[in-house]
């Protein structure tokens, strides 16, 4: 659906503009939805960026408007000595830009002003803390994650990605215009949720039964942006969704009414919908993730090694069925495998895992998430600081999120 623009001075210029406005807006106006269900949209904010993009793509606007000089001071007051040298010579790293080509505005998720993608690897590149192997491991970029790249010396690029900054092999990204070149093949359409917390529902409706509660700035990508009658009764027949359930939610008149107020997406291998008032739409490349866990804070060996070898998988396919951690496999395989490898059996099933687990309030690595709506269909293994790694669907494949990126239905500890 979404198109990426280059060489072009007059859409690259544009780009870049549009983007020095979309951190001030970001920066300067907060607009959030306050608790779960208390879904209030954030009107303005986008009609005020494509307004202003428009003109600047039609010549009424100057690349040095006053708004884009408060942005770059911003900017420099917030780097240190050795950033700001850096910045002078590749622009500010944002992860947010407008594109404009034929009058349409389209947000990405991607434009960073040097352009970085790890797509040569086979699952994953490591993110340190300094330009060494024996560098401290700070995030992990699954395969065609993106990046801004700061500079490349020795074989080693500064990069930052997402919330992680630090070094990555050079010779595993694909840089600048070969790396715009690919953009279109490894994005995607996504949505963030820019509510603190956000009801995703089982049908296009406010009153539809609730499929889960999803945190403030987690991404999902979209299935389907507008919804039609046809997409609508797949849905209901593939999910088995009851009479009951439509009356409760309105009515099918109601929910045909009102379908193109909603988005479905993806969570994880299931179908959901998300209100348009409370996400902003973008195409997006996949982005670093910050890499938590930590075998100094007294966690035990057994817990560190059931980590360190779980995240050895990362980035390897989804395949519903699978039972094979480099092949493929799904979520309750994965943590059937990885638990099975340290002498722990588990069944090949994610509501079967939550039933032969015992509740924990006080996750600890290789406890098990288990969500769902209504009940378990999928699973995850804590790896500690908060975060999970699991087989989350086709896309992504086995990936590391927030552990309370969806409501757990339970923590279980084999």
């Amino acid at each position: 659906m979404f198109r990426f623009f280059r060489n072009s001075r007059r859409v690259a210029a544009t780009v870049i503009s549009c983007a020095f406005v979309l951190v001030i807006i970001a920066t300067s106006v907060q607009v959030f939805a306050e608790g779960v269900g208390q879904e209030e949209g954030v009107s303005g904010a986008i009609v005020v960026v494509d307004d202003y993009c428009q003109k600047v793509a039609e010549g009424q606007l100057q690349a040095k408007d006053p708004l884009l000089m408060i942005h770059e001071e911003s900017v420099k007051e917030s780097l240190t000595p050795d950033e700001e040298e850096e910045e002078v010579a590749s622009g500010p790293a944002t992860e947010l830009v407008s594109a404009i080509q034929e009058g349409e505005h389209i947000n990405l998720n991607l434009n960073y002003s040097r352009l970085g993608i790890a797509n040569k690897v086979s699952n994953y590149l490591n993110v340190r803390k300094k330009p060494s192997e024996d560098g401290r491991i700070v995030g992990k970029m699954v395969k065609n994650s993106g990046c801004h790249i700061y500079n490349v010396k020795k074989g080693w690029a500064k990069i930052v990605s997402g919330k992680v900054k630090g070094y990555v092999k050079a010779e595993y990204l694909t840089m600048d215009e070969e790396a715009e070149a690919i953009v279109p093949e490894v994005g995607r359409d996504c949505v963030e949720i820019v509510a603190d917390q956000l009801n995703v529902r089982a049908l296009p409706s406010t009153s539809a039964p609730i499929y889960s509660v999803c945190e403030g700035g987690e991404e999902f990508e979209i299935k389907k942006e507008n919804v039609d009658q046809a997409f609508l009764e797949k849905i209901i027949k593939k999910e088995n969704i009851s009479e009951k359930a439509i009356k409760n939610a309105g009515g099918m008149d109601y929910l045909l009414e009102h379908m193109d107020e909603f988005i479905c997406i993806m969570v994880d291998d299931d179908y959901a919908f998300v209100s348009k008032e409370y996400v902003r739409e973008q195409f997006s490349l996949k982005r670093a993730n910050v890499v938590k866990y930590d075998p100094e804070t007294g966690e035990s060996a057994e817990a560190y090694g059931i980590v360190a070898y779980a995240m050895q998988f990362l980035g390897n396919p989804y395949v519903w069925g699978g039972e094979s951690l480099t092949h493929g496999c799904d979520c309750s395989g994965f943590t059937m495998l990885i638990w099975s490898h340290f002498g722990k059996g588990l069944p090949h099933s994610s509501a079967a895992q939550a039933g032969c687990t015992t509740s924990v309030s006080d996750p600890r690595p290789g406890d098990l998430f288990f969500y769902g709506s209504g009940g378990v269909s999928h699973v995850a293994m804590y790896i500690g600081g908060g975060q999970i790694i699991h087989a989350s669907n086709h896309r992504d494949g086995i990936k590391i999120s927030n552990a309370y990126y969806r409501h757990p239905l339970k923590i279980g500890r084999p």
